[in-house]
């Protein structure tokens, strides 16, 4: 670790940036100099917590009451994403220390249930405490039942809460980049053709290949039920349906506007453009991973 009289200070504007990185780059950050250190010693950089991949795989009930207690009680904002090791114990114990939490984010955190999940709510929204969204798409066993206690306990309206529309392309993007916000205060719900909890998806727009083919269907649902375009969201059905590298479905407008492998035609879509393809120097085109695989 370096000292600033090495190399001066840091650029002011570093200090403001750190109530905003999730851990992984406050950990980092905190080994550039002392003073980022001492900065980050501060509870401020703490009050909101989010773990991301790489850190998720690691964390565990204890690391996790080991980074949160660094908020003091003061915690604001808790985004776990995907950290299964996490479970109802640790959630509750984190939510206990720090009742004024008002976004609860676990979304892919398998070994919490929903009863814990619920308790965890229950604690975040007495005496008009403010919890304000919450995102729980991939807790395993969530019933109907236990998405209307969570309405309840978070006094939703259901049909303010269908207002804000979930479109899957830019879901997919947004989950990509790690800075996905749903204008929803709970990002699952009921889907209409299988009943499952889970995220529902809208259609992006009044044009709609299954509308003008049935006008009665509506295509909200979840992507289990209607396969959807990775580029721009529509939903398709078997005629339309175009493969891309990464088994991404694809609508044919979409396939046909995209650049395509020079060995196998599948095209990447942007949300993978930059992953995995080997580009020809002076050229255009580029050969997917599975192909660079085949030829190398």
């Amino acid at each position: 670790m370096s000292t600033c009289s090495e190399s001066g200070p840091p650029q002011e504007a570093l200090f403001f940036v750190l109530a905003f990185l999730p851990v992984f780059e406050l950990v980092s950050m905190s080994q550039v100099c002392k003073s980022l250190r001492d900065a980050i010693n501060n509870n401020m950089p703490w009050l909101s917590v989010v773990v991301e991949p790489p850190l998720n795989k690691g964390l565990s009930d204890d690391i996790l009451m080991k980074v949160t207690s660094k908020a003091n009680g003061r915690l604001r904002v808790l985004s776990l994403k995907n950290c299964v090791k996490v479970t109802d114990e640790g959630l509750l114990k984190v939510v206990e220390e720090n009742p004024f939490i008002s976004k609860l984010y676990t979304p892919g955190c398998t070994s919490i249930t929903p009863e814990g999940l619920i308790e965890a709510v229950k604690l975040l929204t007495k005496n008009n405490h403010s919890l304000k969204s919450i995102k729980i798409n991939g807790i395993n066993n969530m019933k109907k039942e236990d998405l209307e206690t969570l309405h309840n306990l978070m006094d939703l309206d259901r049909t303010q809460q269908k207002k804000g529309k979930i479109l899957y392309h830019e879901h997919k993007k947004c989950s990509s980049l790690g800075h996905e916000e749903i204008d929803r205060s709970i990002d699952v719900d009921v889907c209409p053709k299988c009943s499952s909890v889970r995220m529902v998806f809208d259609c992006p727009g009044d044009f709609c290949p299954r509308k003008q083919q049935h006008w009665t269907i509506e295509c909200r649902g979840c992507d289990n039920c209607i396969p959807r375009c990775e580029e721009c969201g529509i939903c398709i059905t078997g005629q339309e349906l175009a493969e891309a590298a990464f088994a991404d479905a694809l609508c044919l407008e979409c396939w046909l506007q995209l650049p395509e492998c020079n060995f196998c035609n599948k095209p990447y879509c942007n949300q993978h453009a930059h992953q995995g393809c080997c580009k020809f120097s002076g050229s255009s085109g580029f050969v997917c991973t599975a192909c660079h695989a085949k030829l190398s």
